[in-house]
């Protein structure tokens, strides 16, 4: 017994054996998978954002220590000066224009391609920060944003008193 199907002279799969039923599986599986993250549902959850074909979404990493929340963006071949960062209420909001032009040209011919796009990302904070401690880097296409929790949110050890 073989795993895998294959097609003889005999079969081709066309006639409505288990090769079709199969062939029609896996075609309706992948239209499934392929439209499940492009369509928001009433169950997406509010930090995801869809993209429509062709846009640009920057991979985003977040850590937390006791003090600081740090979000890590990789945001290659963008200009820093093209990149917003700022808080706003609960909400750490980056957003930027990525804008390249590369142009070679040599006897008779010209090239010549441009690649534009903007991008925006809206990451819940998991815990109110300080907006006034809030650092911002842009190293080598990989952005890093610090930001030091306020006070009020700080975990502290509170002692039992007794009687």
């Amino acid at each position: 017994m073989s795993l895998i199907p294959f097609r003889t002279k005999r079969s081709s799969g066309m006639e409505g054996g288990n090769l079709a039923t199969l062939a029609d599986f896996r075609h309706e599986m992948n239209r499934l998978f392929e439209g499940f993250f492009s369509r928001p549902t009433p169950f997406t959850p509010s930090w995801f954002e869809a993209t429509e074909p062709g846009q640009w979404m920057p991979a985003i990493d977040l850590s937390e220590t006791d003090t600081q929340i740090r979000v890590r963006a990789e945001l290659p071949g963008i200009d820093p000066k093209d990149v917003d960062v700022s808080v706003s209420g609960d909400r750490l909001l980056i957003s930027g224009e990525k804008k390249s032009c590369t142009e070679e040209s040599g006897e008779g011919w010209s090239h010549c391609e441009s690649h534009y796009g903007a991008f925006s990302r809206a990451i819940p904070l998991p815990e109110s920060v300080d907006p006034a401690k809030v650092t911002a880097r842009y190293d080598k296409g990989v952005l890093m944003v610090e930001l030091t929790k306020a006070p009020s949110s700080t975990s502290r050890k509170v002692p039992v008193l007794t009687k």
